[in-house]
């Protein structure tokens, strides 16, 4: 029924349009975004870069979800040489729940596989359980916890 499949240049349209949906989901969690319209990825470069893969998810030629994979260079003092970092990790609303988030996950955890990368990291926010539970389902485990203070307001006498 869903079929996953690479991305092409074609999809750029319907894929911007999920970025500033993510976006617009994400905002209410991270006060450290911009006001006005922005954007988190260069999608084209995504597509065309050999060391990522964006894959989308559709159904009836309609694109559902999608996400990328990219091999990263790690820090030197790691075990591995390169990691896979997920990211663009979306699915339209009224698809969410039938397993697509797992689906993209897997293709972009095989294309890693393939690669010869196996260290596979990604960024959620802390107060998005949902898409914790998601990533906790494909296997993923809290791993470092980024915390953040703004001081402008602070004294610190």
């Amino acid at each position: 029924m869903y079929h996953t499949r690479i991305a092409t240049l074609n999809d750029l349209p319907i894929l911007l349009q999920f970025e500033q949906r993510l976006i617009e989901a994400e905002r209410p969690m991270d006060p450290t975004l911009k006001e006005e319209k922005i954007s988190y990825y260069d999608l084209s470069e995504f597509i065309k870069n050999e060391n990522s893969e964006l894959y989308v998810v559709e159904i009836h030629g309609e694109i559902v979800a999608s996400g990328y994979a990219k091999i990263k260079t790690d820090r030197p003092y790691l075990k591995h040489d390169k990691q896979g970092y997920l990211g663009f990790m979306f699915v339209s609303e009224e698809h969410r729940g039938k397993g697509l988030n797992k689906q993209i996950t897997n293709a972009l955890l095989n294309w890693c596989k393939s690669k010869g990368v196996f260290e596979i990291k990604l960024d959620v926010y802390e107060n998005n359980p949902s898409a914790i539970k998601a990533y906790e389902k494909v296997g993923f485990k809290k791993h470092l916890i980024n915390m953040r203070l703004n001081i402008k307001d602070l004294d610190f006498d």
